[in-house]
């Protein structure tokens, strides 16, 4: 008999996330600040560029330039094809139903403002309500606020425990017959929490309200599924997702986008103007005025690509690593108090170091090469749920390594000799 066949057969492992290779991909990373490798552990305000996104980029600008849609030669067709490309490969990260409910912005702020002009200011009236939660970044407050001091709306606010996760069981209470709209993020940029986002729609649909997911911190570091999760709408940037700035993604579902109105008017979101009536094109570019951002949403496109051939999985395996291992550091520090201790958390540590204030904390990690975010993170009403005006965060990607960590570690320490 053939030993093979009596051979035990080992369960299915998944491979060794081989970070020093996938560091090679980032000219950046190999860069020296203040005469020190740079350790870039600021990826929750924008992450870094891989050299075949920027190879994508050049190539674009170098051979392929023109604009779009708007003519019959040889370089427009092929930045046309290109661009709707992207579009395709964007519909195809999120898992979107149709590549028309994919609309380029340019970035989330832009894309939530685009929700609130085109169905707020359409569908919300005096004395509606919109839900909320504490863990909100600015640009899912402001545009609301703006919306309710317009139209007399009210806002409704979902609280946080003092883990930094939502109070799920207030979720429910805040709805009522004048609720349109529930707006929450799927990943706290100041905390790192993750939202149980899929829950929170389910419920919320189960009383007709629709959900607009801040999915900003969410796409670079977890498998999105819209089709999934069923939400209503879903915003996210490509700056934080190894892509180039200015260029984001709203996705909508189609029924809702063709019912709003569009957020800005001009050439290539009409399909007739006379002075006497304008007809609109159709979606999604009804919502995309102008000439668009035509080398950054080729650009966004090659930075999917790329994760997607990384894996969103083993991406979000190594970076909980990256966090268990910090976590377990950060928490033996003497003096140092962790804001956000959720349970389910992505790669985000905000902190506090007693006696030392935050600009402080990151003015001298940045001697050491360290680039860390201190401030409020956009995120003001988290820091007064803590009461503390600020935080150092510290937020990790798939190119970080355990050996970054302990620099950072180090570098507190350094930081508290100097205050000693």
């Amino acid at each position: 008999m053939n030993a093979c066949l009596n051979a035990v057969i080992p369960a299915a492992v998944a491979p060794a996330f081989d970070v020093e290779r996938v560091r090679a991909d980032f000219p950046i990373l190999h860069i020296e600040v203040e005469g020190k490798p740079l350790v870039y552990l600021d990826n929750a305000a924008s992450s870094q560029m891989p050299q075949p996104v920027i190879d994508r980029l050049v190539r674009y600008q170098s051979t392929e330039h023109a604009n779009i849609h708007r003519a019959v030669h040889t370089l427009s067709e092929r930045a046309t094809a290109a661009y709707e490309e992207a579009r395709v490969k964007l519909q195809r990260f999120i898992n979107a139903p149709d590549a028309r409910e994919v609309i380029f912005t340019s970035g989330t702020t832009e894309a939530i403002n685009l929700v609130m002009h085109g169905y707020g200011r359409k569908f919300i009236k005096a004395g509606d309500e919109i839900i909320l939660t504490t863990l909100e970044h600015h640009s899912n407050i402001v545009p609301w606020q703006m919306l309710a001091e317009e139209t007399g709306a009210i806002i409704r606010v979902l609280p946080i425990s003092d883990a930094g996760e939502l109070c799920l069981d207030q979720f429910e209470p805040l709805f009522n017959a004048r609720t349109k709209l529930v707006g929450v993020s799927h990943v706290s940029n100041a905390l790192g929490s993750i939202n149980p986002v899929r829950q929170m729609i389910a419920l919320a649909h189960e009383r007709g309200v629709p959900v607009l997911v801040d999915g900003a911190q969410a796409a670079p570091h977890l498998a999105v599924d819209v089709q999934d999760l069923d939400c209503d709408f879903y915003a996210f940037s490509g700056h934080k997702l190894c892509g180039p700035t200015g260029i984001g993604v709203l996705y909508g579902k189609a029924a809702l986008l063709e019912k709003m109105q569009p957020f800005k008017g001009g050439g290539d979101m009409i399909l007739s103007v006379s002075f006497e009536k304008t007809v609109y094109n159709t979606i999604p570019y009804k919502f995309e005025a102008g000439t668009p951002p035509i080398a950054a949403a080729i650009g966004l496109g090659a930075a999917v690509d790329y994760l997607s051939a990384l894996g969103m999985d083993a991406i979000a395996r190594h970076e909980h690593a990256l966090l268990q291992y910090a976590t377990g550091l950060l928490n033996d520090l003497p003096g140092l108090r962790l804001i956000g201790t959720a349970q389910d958390k992505a790669a985000v540590l905000s902190f506090t170091l007693d006696g030392i204030h935050p600009h402080d904390v990151g003015t001298l990690l940045n001697q050491d090469g360290i680039a860390v975010r201190t401030g409020h993170h956009c995120a003001q009403p988290v820091m007064t749920r803590f009461k503390v005006p600020a935080t150092t965060r510290a937020s990790f990607a798939f190119y970080n390594s355990m050996a970054e960590v302990d620099a950072l570690v180090a570098g507190i320490r350094s930081v508290r000799q100097v205050f000693a």
